[in-house]
């Protein structure tokens, strides 16, 4: 098994960053693919970002735009997600997943087998 806690999100108006992350525990961090997904009210989940063990990033969602950064500390076991220029469209309950690399790479929810409990991102605008 592998716990993911994400840390707390926020408020933050329009044009403005935030950084989540999020803290890997129990059985080994390695091999895992780490993604962000996020679920907007009355939207299903939706994928966001991810990065593999070995740095590799997946293509972001198309509205990210640039404006996101996924990145990975394996000594430490977490993954964090940059969040620039934030948009009210960017409210959401973020969440970290991890997936067990098979030799290839996923951006579908429902390959991922690890979900921490989420984290709101209100954006004002």
């Amino acid at each position: 098994q592998v716990q993911l806690v994400e840390s707390v999100g926020g408020l933050v108006q329009a044009g403005g960053s935030l950084r989540l992350s999020c803290a890997a525990s129990g059985r080994t961090f390695s091999r895992h693919t780490m993604g962000w997904f996020r679920q907007a009210p009355g939207k299903e989940r939706e994928f966001v970002a991810a990065i593999t063990w070995s740095g590799i990033r997946l293509p972001y969602a198309d509205f990210v735009k640039g404006r996101f950064t996924i990145s990975r500390d394996n000594a430490k076991n977490t993954v964090s997600l940059q969040m620039n220029s934030l948009e009210p469209e960017d409210t959401a309950v973020y969440y970290c997943a991890a997936r067990y690399e098979t030799g290839w790479y996923s951006t579908n929810s429902r390959e991922y087998e690890y979900w921490g409990h989420g984290t709101q991102v209100t954006v004002s605008s």
